[in-house]
């Protein structure tokens, strides 16, 4: 059956197909697939729709079902945040020479490489470190992989994780590194920080992340920076960028490797997409040399007072190692990176403090009015950013409950645990909004 939106549907474009691989029939081709994860039944497509009219009226039908979350008055967070995004970086990172520029090389795409190497300038600039890659996918991907190359930089298999890592970034962590890379999980303290912890000379590194899942501002990192490298240890810091206008930098405080995503930087929610993850380290050859991705610098050209933008270090990529590289890398997020430079740039220092000190005092002012409308607070006297946990009788009955009065009321962490997320887009108004909902219902 020739369908038009499958390409090489035509039957005799298949059998060409076929022939030349030296298979029967494409039954015979898939054979290699378990009898159970097999369909064996055609799909069930709709009817092919013979205009563009058509196939936009039902793509628009089926994306009217969602709500966004600026139809909405939400809270949502736990990964992806609700931050603002000036317009400026929908343009730029809208603009054809960018949005659709995949590759190349610096002699025939020079503004794009020039674009990649101010972003990683300010972002090092930011997190006061010397070396920042061009982004990867995620704060996910950011994260493994910076395990990963303490692992490597070390010669040792184990690392310490902070308990207080979202179940999903464990989730991914845990795949990510489960061939040969032993995960320890580190105690939560009663404060919402990472609680006491031990480690030997078998250990590559101890993961820490600030904000934490519960947005928890960690204070022990130079604690924590002693005690990875008394035993020969690094200590490798997920930080959210746009906390760092308030909040010390990792390398402030002894960190050898930060990470982290950058989607606050830019970025809409985007039901999830929008993200990329930055991996950053001091200018120690030996410790960029574990860097798998690339790597953006500046150099003179053979024209006096000329300069050009291009790959560092290339050999050490897997680029160039190819089957003996280092690790997989994928597609990079470099859009994200150029959106989150125009979005840094845009800001500048300044900006950046001011909106961190929003962010800070919304997220007490939150605290403090949904412990009065009857939600106990967990870990009140800790410092909060961006986010903070409430417990109720039911998460569950209680989001529905909001979702009546046009909340989305936050993240569902277990069966009495709710994740409510506050940026400089909440006004003290949809603070108390939200507030007397809950007192509402939980009254």
């Amino acid at each position: 059956m020739t369908h038009p939106y499958i390409p090489n549907a035509e039957p005799g474009v298949r059998a060409e197909m076929l022939a030349a691989i030296g298979a029967a029939s494409v039954e015979e081709f898939y054979a290699a697939i378990p009898a159970g994860l097999r369909l064996d039944r055609p799909l069930d497509l709709p009817a092919p729709m013979a205009s563009e009219h058509e196939l936009v009226t039902h793509m628009r039908g089926l994306l009217a079902r969602n709500t966004d979350t600026t139809e909405a008055l939400s809270f949502l967070g736990h990964g992806c945040y609700p931050h603002h995004v000036p317009a400026v970086c929908d343009e730029v990172n809208g603009r054809s020479e960018f949005l659709t520029a995949y590759a190349g090389e610096p002699y025939e795409d020079h503004g794009r490489f020039q674009a990649m190497f101010e972003y990683v300038s300010m972002m090092a600039e930011l997190l006061e470190m010397d070396v920042v890659n061009v982004p990867t996918y995620d704060g996910y991907q950011a994260s493994g992989t910076a395990i990963r190359m303490a692992a490597r930089y070390t010669g040792r298999s184990k690392v310490l994780v902070s308990g207080a890592v979202s179940a999903d970034k464990m989730s991914k962590l845990r795949d990510f590194l489960a061939h040969d890379i032993e995960i320890v999980v580190a105690p939560v303290g009663a404060g919402g920080e990472i609680g006491d912890v031990e480690i030997d000379e078998t250990f590559a590194a101890i993961y820490l992340e600030t904000p934490n899942v519960y947005g928890v501002v960690e204070t022990r990192g130079r604690e924590l920076a002693d005690l990875a490298h008394g035993a020969g240890a690094l200590l490798v810091v997920s930080a959210d960028p746009i906390s760092l206008g308030v909040l010390a930098p990792p390398a402030a405080y002894g960190a050898d490797i930060a990470c982290g995503d950058i989607q606050s930087l830019g970025m809409h929610q985007s039901y999830g997409g929008g993200h990329a993850g930055y991996i950053a380290t001091r200018d120690e050859e030996r410790l960029v040399a574990e860097f798998p991705s690339r790597l953006f610098g500046i150099a003179p050209t053979a024209v006096p007072g000329e300069y050009g933008f291009g790959d560092v270090f290339y050999d050490r990529t897997s680029f160039a190692h190819r089957e003996e590289g280092k690790e997989w890398v994928g597609t990079a997020a470099a859009l994200w990176g150029i959106t989150a430079g125009v979005y840094l740039a845009l800001m500048g220092p300044e900006g950046m403090r001011e909106l961190g000190e929003t962010v800070l005092a919304r997220t007490r002012y939150a605290m403090d009015r949904l412990a009065a409308a009857g939600a106990r607070v967990l870990h009140p006297g800790a410092v909060h950013f961006r986010e903070f946990a409430i417990e109720v009788p039911s998460a569950d009955d209680l989001l529905a409950a909001l979702r009546g009065h046009g909340i989305f009321g936050g993240v569902r962490l277990d069966d009495r645990t709710l994740l409510v997320c506050v940026t400089e887009r909440h006004s003290k108004d949809d603070i108390d909004r939200l507030a007397a909902a809950v007192q509402e219902e939980l009254s």
